[in-house]
């Protein structure tokens, strides 16, 4: 992959070829209705107390369709306008001499246009008065919303709501469609440059695994092992965490998303550090397993193997064709036959359970793939087949209260009608590698 200088203007990650962007578009608007008008909108910035504010996350559409990583940003694509530097017009922030002392640089709109690809920019005040040059041209709106199932933002208005209530008051006899549904279907399938994005920050995962490793110790904070994750992504450019990383010794590794990291890593525990990174608005997700002093005991040998065998076999599931549903009905009968091996289950109960209540749940109870990409969990219809393209996790775990063992295994695979590739095969998995870098 060949990144690209953004000329006089500094980025935290290298830039990405705005090809990405333009494609991106082209196949959205060959989803639109006839005659329609699309516009996405930036996140808000995200105050917490007095006048600070929280790290800024782009809106994942608005970002997958023209690169912008600047908040008061806004996209109108309009491919069937008359004039054709109507059919897309990208909108930043102007900037001046006292955002530049108190903040630093704000794209200009040449910066804005290299990036992203789309000739005509402007500033966001003018946004109202340039839409309504060509709105009332158009039959219908598409607008961004966050339909992802996982969302959190319900009881909270963002920029799409109020984008939304605004052009329904503006312009209320149109017709109005829903944006994430186009993207929805076209995010899953991620191109060579999006798998490029993924495997850089794979690449970072990968090293700060290796300094987790060398940080832990007996009488170790989990925290410890937390910083070195931090250190490594900063320093590799990467964005942020994919989500807040989770580094659980011992029992706490039986709380599928402890995260607050602050016990104390005891001699004989083994650590589950479940993190990724976010490199670019791409996000890796990877979960490991060692022990703390260095040497799997051989109840966690048993254990760790069981949920290797899982992951080595049940990787080999995600191919194009195949159901999610379906694919979670094959894993979930790979951790049960390992469930009896390991004398949690009888297999003479477990052939008489209640398919509803299937007995393997009390030591396995979550799915093992998920989509991945701008969101760590990204959009997709899970009713959908998977296909080549796609980049999905597989994580199996076998988890053990009443022995204070909990062991995740998680690597990030892009799907091939040849089989599954591993992004993640550099991080160390076998017990006896991880054994030897322990030492």
């Amino acid at each position: 992959m060949h990144f690209i200088p953004i000329e006089n203007f500094n980025m935290r990650y290298e830039a990405i070829p705005n090809r990405l962007f333009i494609k991106n578009r082209k196949n959205f608007n060959s989803e639109m209705k006839e005659n329609s008008i699309a516009i996405l909108t930036s996140n808000d910035v995200k105050h917490n107390n007095a006048d600070d504010v929280m790290s800024f996350t782009q809106n994942n559409d608005l970002f997958y369709l023209c690169g912008i990583d600047q908040e008061e940003s806004i996209l109108i694509l309009y491919p069937d306008a008359y004039k054709e530097d109507n059919r897309a017009i990208l909108f930043i922030k102007e900037t001046n001499e006292t955002i530049k002392i108190w903040d630093g640089e704000k794209l200009t709109k040449e910066q804005a246009s290299e990036v992203s690809g789309i000739e005509r920019v402007e500033w966001v005040q003018d946004f109202e008065m340039v839409l309504q040059y060509m709105a009332f041209e158009a039959d219908g709106f598409y607008l961004g919303h966050n339909e992802h199932l996982k969302r959190v933002t319900k009881d909270q208005e963002t920029q799409q709501d109020r984008m939304i209530k605004w052009c329904k008051e503006k312009y209320p006899l149109h017709d109005y469609y829903r944006a994430a549904k186009i993207t929805r279907n076209l995010r899953p399938i991620k191109s060579e440059d999006e798998i490029a994005l993924i495997q850089k920050a794979a690449d970072i995962s990968v090293e700060g695994f290796h300094k987790a490793l060398k940080a832990v110790g007996p009488n170790t904070m989990e925290y410890v092992v937390e910083a070195e994750l931090i250190h490594t992504l900063i320093k590799n450019g990467a964005t942020r965490h994919s989500f807040k990383p989770i580094v659980a010794s011992g029992k706490n590794a039986c709380a599928l998303h402890y995260n607050t990291n602050d016990a104390v890593c005891k001699d004989g525990d083994m650590v589950l550090l479940d993190f990724g990174v976010c490199y670019a608005n791409y996000n890796s997700d990877t979960t490991r397993c060692f022990p703390v002093n260095g040497k799997f005991s051989i109840r966690q040998r048993e254990v760790y193997s069981s949920v290797l065998h899982c992951l080595n076999e049940g990787s080999k599931l995600l191919m194009p064709g195949v159901i999610s549903s379906e694919y979670e009905v094959k894993m979930a009968l790979l951790v049960e036959a390992e469930l009896i091996k390991l004398g949690l289950l009888n297999a003479d109960e477990v052939a008489k359970q209640d398919p509803k209540k299937p007995l393997y749940k009390k030591y396995f109870m979550h799915g093992t793939a998920h989509h991945m990409g701008l969101d760590v969990h990204d959009v997709a219809l899970y009713s959908r087949p998977f296909e080549a393209g796609m980049v999905l996790t597989c994580e199996p775990g076998i988890y053990i209260s009443e022995e204070g063992i909990g062991c995740r295994l998680e690597n990030d695979y892009v799907l091939t009608v040849n089989g599954p590739i591993n992004l993640t095969e550099a991080m160390p998995i076998e017990i006896d590698e991880i054994e030897a870098l322990m030492k």
